[in-house]
């Protein structure tokens, strides 16, 4: 069986037992999802930013005792600071690249997780469409005539192409729950406060919005929670 069949059938937590057993590499999981990326980036239209070649890097020395070691991830191009990364937050002003990672990422990287690229947003995250002037229109892997939401599509896009099995979502009135929705996918809204969005805000929109993910099933979501 190809690396890229077992990336589309295991979810997240699946795939990091298989690397905790020895059955799969980290390098060979991030290869095969840039694959699958490059492969359905035409039709889906859901990368911000490619971080290919960090993805490579990490996935070379990423300690595989962890709990979802070597996992292929992506972040949403908004509202959070990757070291070095343009987040442009679905818009065409001059992008925000920070020189830290948000306390989410770091949370992430502990986890094992690799992040492969940035994922599509509507403009400043305000549709529940994913669709920009930046960076046009993402569109639904079951069906590319039909929307995958917002304002978390492209997260959506990536996870149902099965690009990764998980990727960092946001929602503040329904920017998780939509695309999962629109997607067949995993959405949770988590309470107010119960993940972190430092340094960049203490909250966000009075409170509203939270941080977690998209997935491609429960006990991945319950398993993100918990490590962050």
């Amino acid at each position: 069986m190809s690396v890229e069949r077992v990336l589309w059938e295991e979810d997240a937590t699946g795939l990091a037992g298989l690397v905790q057993k020895g059955e799969l590499s980290p390098q060979e999981l991030v290869d095969a999802a840039i694959a699958r990326a490059e492969a359905t980036r035409p039709d889906i239209n859901a990368i911000a930013e490619p971080l290919y070649d960090a993805a490579r890097a990490r996935a070379r020395t990423v300690d595989r005792t962890l709990p979802l070691a070597g996992v292929p991830f992506a972040l949403k191009d908004l509202g959070i600071g990757l070291k070095g990364v343009p987040i442009h937050g679905g818009s065409r002003i001059p992008a925000f690249t920070a020189d830290y990672n948000s306390v989410m990422v770091e949370r992430h990287l502990a986890a094992g997780l690799i992040p492969i690229a940035t994922s599509t947003s509507p403009e400043h995250g305000l549709r529940l469409m994913t669709e920009s002037a930046a960076f046009g229109i993402t569109r639904n892997p079951w069906n590319t005539g039909h929307t995958t939401g917002g304002s978390s599509g492209g997260a959506a896009a990536l996870v149902a192409a099965g690009v990764v099995p998980a990727a960092h979502a946001s929602d503040g009135g329904g920017s998780i729950r939509v695309p999962s929705a629109c997607s067949g996918l995993v959405g949770l809204k988590t309470s107010r406060g119960r993940v972190p969005l430092t340094p960049l805000t203490s909250e966000s929109w009075f409170g509203m919005i939270v941080d977690h993910a998209v997935a491609r099933s429960v006990r991945d979501s319950a398993l993100l929670l918990d490590l962050t």
